[in-house]
């Protein structure tokens, strides 16, 4: 009994870290298309639920090649630069998370490696990122697919447009204004200037005009005191 104990609880006290993250595919070869992929993550807290799954793809296989398929209720997939997440509302203690992606086409390879991290409820995050190295198995090994080799004949897809390529149409399209915009910027300023010259030769006119008529008035002015002065002398003559 004793011996029994004692392995019980050695049982127990593992439990925690045999918890991983799996993966499986409706189709495992090399090139296949539209191959859906099941990831199942063990639930290892005892006071929280998953909340987010982070997945980093694998080479050959891009973001924009994902598509969600069932997960659980209100997660939703994001695509990130290397991967995707996909999470939502926490879902109970205990519970494994489950989530299916539908992948465009599968890389020519043996086998793939999908390095997954979990976050729970509570902010715990449990890294499956390892693989294997000197033929020693890791702790938190990542999870892997092994892929049997190509069907005959079959040929890789073109690749899906990256949402950096979607959005370069959008950038060009976009410069031409943005160099219009100066062009049209100095087309109004231009009046403007042209206005405060016509102000200025308007004012030095107005100023010019009225020192002509000033001096007008005083010869005029001298002109009559000097007639008149002149007068005054003649009739006292």
């Amino acid at each position: 009994m004793a011996g029994a104990v004692a392995l019980t609880a050695t049982l127990a006290l593992a439990t925690p870290a045999a918890a991983h993250a799996e993966v499986e595919a409706d189709n495992p070869q090399a090139l296949a298309e539209n191959v859906t992929l099941t990831f199942v993550c063990e639930a290892e807290s005892a006071s929280a639920g998953f909340k987010e799954v982070r997945v980093v793809l694998p080479a050959g296989i891009a973001p924009t090649d994902v598509t969600l398929g069932e997960a659980p209720k209100g997660w939703k997939l994001t695509a990130t630069e290397d991967g995707y997440t996909v999470g939502g509302p926490a879902i109970k203690t205990g519970v494994d998370a489950e989530h299916t992606i539908k992948v465009r086409q599968l890389p020519d390879a043996k086998e793939l490696a999908f390095k997954t991290i979990d976050t729970y409820s509570d902010g715990e995050i449990s890294r499956w990122i390892e693989l294997p190295t000197g033929g020693k198995e890791p702790e938190q090994p990542a999870p892997v697919l092994e892929l049997k080799a190509a069907a005959p004949g079959a040929k890789s897809v073109a690749p899906s447009p990256t949402a950096t390529q979607s959005t370069v149409p959008t950038t060009a399209a976009a410069s031409p204004s943005a160099s219009a915009s100066p062009t049209a910027t100095e087309s109004d300023a231009t009046p403007a200037a042209s206005d405060t010259a016509a102000d200025e030769d308007e004012g030095m006119s107005s100023g010019v005009l009225a020192g002509v008529i000033v001096a007008v008035l005083l010869v005029l002015g001298g002109g009559a005191w000097w007639l008149v002065k002149r007068r005054a002398a003649s009739s006292e003559s």
